[in-house]
Formats: structure tokens, C-alpha cells, sequence
């Protein structure tokens, strides 16, 4: 059988049945309306993931100082209850507090030299020749602009990381096009040879000490001071209590098992994000990456902050243009990326408060038993 075969996506899918004597009506049906902006080889259709909204949600950033909603796709019982509970936390303590800092997207490929000499020589040539690589890069695209660059060796080995502004696509494509260019430049004026365009120092779809330290794409921080009041009534827990978990498991129990990510489930909220918004799924393991901390306040309220060193996210591009992940965009409505990072750093700030409220007053048994089964 020789899918490839079939320029249409309904006959694949129907020789597809045949084959293998099975029904797909249902994955054949969700998405007629929207071939045209899919960007899937053997198309066959869609699975669908239920959505679910929470908020609202006040943010108070560079960009952005009103409410939100947040759409969530999960298949998750009592995710997305869970983020609402967090959003009606923060918006009644006066919203949460939110920078984003654009870091660039990283393309990073290997380069093959005779040894060390040769190595410190590539690594000083390329800070020299900075502004020829900027104009090769740049010329691959009207929306790249090429930042700077990192330079690691090891043996005959030069690891180079390249940073560069994708404006509002999350940009692995043009970072690849534009790395592409400059590994061509590099061998004609240099003679040395690139063992491979991505060669792991980028570091894309991996959870890594590097883009923990250094960022990747955006960084994001949010914060917000959580009333005793509020605590009581709306989180049912007390701010000391929250502490102690939030010390106990985010730092000890991190630290105990050699994690990267010092959070209670960053990815739980990244993941139904990015399926809801159109970002490529493979990058929660990145946003998974970061540290919740907390302290208690003169009053008995509770301070809480979110560092999310490494989100790559876009507006335009990849799934984003898909009729029901645009529709999920025209819920949060925003018009720019720095906008949505914002957004997506408070959801993941409401989603923390909200589950280690939750193990702190024991109820999250209870509840996945309620809502999630």
C-alpha cells in the first residue's frame, strides 16, 4: 500500500479502512474545513482534544494590564478547574505581576577543525567576522534578526549556539534556513566543515541545564502576593502551610530525584496551551523548565513566583494558523508573542498556586477522584 499515492486525505484515508478494515470516520470528519493549513505528510484528518477555558485572568505586564482567558486542551479531569481556581486567585489579589525577555531562538551545529589550535582560532574568527555572519543570516529572511553567538570545544569539535529574533513565529525554520547560510559562508571563506547543521547545543525538544541557564526563546517571570483572605476562602489552605510544600517538594523533592524542573507541573499547563493554541507540542518539554518560589509575607499572606527560563511560542506559523487553534487565539486575544508569553507565564503561575494549594490542604486525591476518572 503506497500512501503516498493519494493526493487527497479522504481516498488515503479510505484505502487506509480497506487495509486495515477499520472505521475513521470520525478523524476523517474533523477536518474537512482546514487541509489547506495543515502541515502533515500521509494526511488522514485530526484528533480532536476537548478545550476547556479558565480565567479570568489579570495580568499586570510590559504588554498587557487587563483580564484573560486561558484556553486549556486536555484530556486531563481537573486540570482545567484546577487553572481556573489558580486565575480567580490571582485576579482577586490584584493580578499577577509578569516580565518577558527575548533570549532568541537557538540553532546549533558542530564543526570539524584540526584540534585545539584551530578551535580557539574558529572561535575568534567568528566573534570578528560577527557582522558578515549577521548580513548572510539576515538575508534568509525580512523577520530574522541574527543576536550573537556562543562557542563551546571539545577536542576537534566546536560547538557553536546561534541566537536569533524570529519576530512573532516561534522561528525553528528560519533559525535552521539562516544557519544553513552561515555554515555555507563559513566553509567557503574558512575551509571548515560543519559535521552537523543541529548538533545538540541548541538545545531543541530536550530538557537541558544549558537553555535552563542561558534561556531559550523567552524568558518569562510572573508574581503575585496572595492575601490571607484569599488563601483561606479561595485556596483553603494558610500561608505557611503552602510554604513548606512549596519548599519541601519544588526545591527538596526536585533536588532529591535530580530534576530540572524545581515546579509542581509547568508541563501539565504548557501542554494543553500549546495543543489549544497551535505550538509544536515537542517544545512542553523546554517549558517544563523552571522554579516555583514562595514566601510568607509580614501579614500571613503568601508571595509567589514563577521563572520559566525557556518557552518557544509563536502567533503565526506552524499549527497556528488551524481554524480551531485560531479560534482558541481569539479567545485570549492578543495581537503579539511578547502578549501571549505573558499570558501563558500567568496561566502557568495559576495552575502552581492552585495544585499545591491543593496537596497542601490534601485534596488532590479527592478531587482527581471527583473530576478525573
Amino acid at each position: 500500500m503506497n500512501l503516498k499515492a493519494h493526493n487527497d486525505f479522504l481516498e488515503r484515508a479510505e484505502s487506509l479502512e480497506k487495509k486495515l478494515n477499520i472505521s475513521l470516520v470520525n478523524i476523517t470528519q474533523s477536518i474537512k474545513d482546514d487541509p489547506k493549513n495543515i502541515h502533515c505528510e500521509n494526511l488522514i484528518g485530526a484528533v480532536s482534544i476537548p478545550v476547556g477555558v479558565a480565567g479570568p485572568l489579570k495580568i499586570i505586564g510590559r504588554n498587557s494590564k487587563r483580564e484573560f482567558f486561558v484556553p486549556l486542551a486536555t484530556t486531563e479531569g481537573a486540570l482545567v478547574a484546577s487553572v481556573n481556581r489558580g486565575c480567580k486567585a490571582i485576579t482577586q489579589s490584584g493580578g499577577t505581576t509578569v516580565q518577558i525577555e527575548e533570549v532568541g531562538v537557538t540553532r546549533g551545529p558542530i564543526f570539524k577543525v584540526s584540534g585545539i589550535n584551530q578551535a580557539l582560532w574558529f572561535k575568534e574568527w567568528l566573534n570578528k567576522n560577527f557582522a558578515e555572519l549577521k548580513t548572510v543570516a539576515e538575508a534568509t529572511s525580512s523577520h530574522l534578526k541574527f543576536k550573537k553567538i556562543d562557542t563551546s570545544i571539545l577536542g576537534k569539535n566546536v560547538y557553536v549556539r546561534f541566537y536569533f529574533d524570529t519576530d512573532f513565529a516561534m522561528g525553528m525554520n528560519m533559525a535552521t534556513l539562516a544557519t544553513e547560510a552561515i555554515v555555507k559562508y563559513i566553509g567557503v571563506k574558512t575551509k571548515i566543515a560543519c559535521l552537523a547543521l543541529a548538533g545538540n547545543f541548541d538545545i531543541d525538544k530536550k530538557a537541558a541545564w544549558l537553555n535552563f541557564i542561558s534561556g531559550r526563546g523567552r524568558r518569562a517571570w510572573a508574581e503575585v502576593v496572595i492575601p490571607k483572605s484569599i488563601l483561606k476562602y479561595v485556596l483553603k489552605t494558610d500561608a505557611e502551610t503552602l510554604n513548606e510544600v512549596i519548599q519541601s517538594k519544588c526545591w527538596g523533592g526536585s533536588m532529591m530525584s535530580g530534576s530540572l524542573g524545581f515546579n509542581a507541573h509547568f508541563a501539565n499547563i504548557a501542554a494543553a496551551f500549546f495543543a489549544a493554541t497551535g505550538q509544536d507540542l515537542a517544545h512542553v518539554v523546554e517549558a517544563s523548565l523552571g522554579i516555583t518560589s514562595a514566601e510568607v509575607t509580614e501579614n500571613k499572606g503568601l508571595y509567589v513566583s514563577v521563572y520559566l527560563p525557556d518557552i518557544m511560542m509563536g502567533t503565526v506559523g506552524g499549527g497556528t494558523n488551524l481554524k480551531t487553534q485560531s479560534e482558541a487565539h481569539s479567545i485570549v486575544g492578543v495581537k503579539t508573542l511578547a502578549e501571549l508569553s505573558e499570558v501563558f507565564a500567568g496561566a502557568v503561575l495559576a495552575g502552581e498556586i492552585s495544585l499545591l494549594s491543593s496537596i497542601a490542604q490534601q485534596s488532590l486525591a479527592r478531587v482527581h477522584k471527583e473530576l478525573g476518572r
